[in-house]
């Protein structure tokens, strides 16, 4: 069990540092800002769900707090890194950015847990993780550019922020009800008919 948690740690650190870094390179996309970040983050919804609908609640927050500050740390040198090219300088965006991230990710999660357990019992495998993707990706999004972006030095995020964290948002969700809750529901149905599970879908 705690084996699990680790690596479920591990991939969320990853995913949290990744899109962190992707998200300071906005482009447009059918007219409209976005940013790298929002092709790749929503996968940690999903993990999230997943652990919920396997190890229950109580592990899915574990992850959570066991991912939370690593992911702070990473996530800040990584931006650094790719902003200033080295380690040691200071840029106050790049950790407005992981300060951001960090309390927007604990909130985000904790929604999405608590959503999940609410629709947990439904007969419908897909109506959990959809609300709870929909609740948590849009508080998540929105926390986190406006703590990041709000009147920082950048000129395009600080001015378009809004926007972008509504395109965000968009694109999260239908990337997620496209791609990842299929994907959920074919890696649970795998879990519980291959590992002949008492997992309920």
């Amino acid at each position: 069990m705690l084996k699990n948690i680790k690596h479920l740690a591990y991939l969320h650190i990853l995913i949290i540092a990744s899109s962190n870094v992707l998200v300071q390179y906005p482009f447009v996309a059918f007219g409209f800002r976005t940013t790298w970040g929002a092709l790749i983050y929503p996968l940690v919804f999903i993990i999230t769900d997943l652990t919920i609908r396997i190890l229950g609640a109580h592990q899915a927050r574990a992850v959570i707090f066991k991912a939370m500050f690593p992911g702070l740390f990473l996530s800040y040198f990584l931006s650094v890194v790719f902003s200033s090219g080295t380690i040691f300088s200071f840029d106050l965006l790049a950790l407005r950015i992981a300060l951001a991230c960090f309390i927007a990710y604990v909130i985000g999660q904790l929604l999405d847990i608590l959503v999940f357990q609410k629709f947990r019992e439904s007969s419908k495998w897909w109506l959990a993780p959809l609300f709870s993707l929909i609740v948590g990706n849009i508080i998540d999004t929105f926390i986190f550019f406006f703590l990041a972006f709000y009147k920082c030095y950048d000129p395009i995020l600080s001015v378009y922020w809004p926007e972008i964290a509504f395109i965000d948002s968009s694109f999260k969700l239908i990337i997620s009800v496209v791609c990842f809750l299929p994907f959920y529901g074919m890696l649970l149905n795998f879990l519980v008919t291959t590992k002949k599970s008492d997992i309920k879908i």
